[in-house]
């Protein structure tokens, strides 16, 4: 039956000689999985482009309950990015939360405020020009809140921490973390690279109790060597 949903892309991985399996968050239907005949070859009208980890889209697709892969029939790029592909910075945090959505979207079901909050978050993301260094926190911060597990405070945080026998925040953490916590994406306070560096393993530790089989985020080195 075909369905008309908006989507999110989080990966794709190549498939046969000319076609790719794309990872999807559909408004619709939660994670889903579609296959894309062809799509490398030089005579594709779906470019490749449209696969680009968190490109935003318009989608009919054919989708049948209980199928683990499903087709697509119409496809467009409901906003064209202009700057995350094109600044190492920004691409490198988009690689990170992809990688992040990936491992922690399983749902196969509609969640429209979750939906809307990381669609949103993205655009925001791509027109910022600038003070973005801090989005990934932020991103992180507030993602947990639509999964159900955000602390109310850093206080919170580090008490559940030393709950699983792990180090917690120390002062200057917990009061940078608390500012996070309760500011919007533009008005994120400053935080040296160090701290940076700190506050993220520390959420990713936190996430962990939360989600089993997060396992180890590969793209985080990356992350951190060019966000100096």
């Amino acid at each position: 039956m075909l369905k008309k949903t908006r989507g999110i892309v989080i990966n794709y991985t190549k498939y046969r000689e000319t076609s790719v399996i794309v990872n999807i968050y559909t408004e619709e239907f939660g994670i889903q999985h579609y296959v894309e005949n062809g799509v490398r070859s030089s005579r594709s009208k779906n470019k490749i482009a449209l696969f680009q980890p968190l490109t935003l889209l318009d989608l009919v697709v054919y989708h049948k309950e209980n199928k683990d892969i499903h087709r697509i029939s119409e496809i467009k790029c409901s906003y064209p990015f202009q700057s995350v592909p094109f600044d190492i910075h920004k691409s490198s945090i988009a690689l990170f939360i992809t990688e992040v959505l990936g491992r922690i979207l399983k749902e196969e079901a509609g969640n429209m405020p979750l939906f809307n909050f990381v669609c949103e978050s993205i655009i925001w993301f791509d027109e910022v020009p600038q003070h973005f260094e801090n989005f990934h926190l932020q991103f992180l911060l507030k993602l947990a809140v639509y999964l159900g597990f955000a602390p109310e405070s850093a206080k919170e945080f580090s008490y559940e921490l030393m709950l699983h026998h792990l180090v917690p925040l120390d002062t200057h953490l917990e009061q940078t973390l608390d500012v996070l916590l309760q500011s919007e994406f533009d008005q994120a306070p400053k935080v040296d690279r160090n701290a940076r560096a700190k506050l993220l393993d520390a959420i990713l530790l936190f996430y962990r109790l939360h989600i089993d089989n997060l396992g180890e985020v590969k793209s985080i080195a990356i992350l951190k060597e060019v966000m100096r």
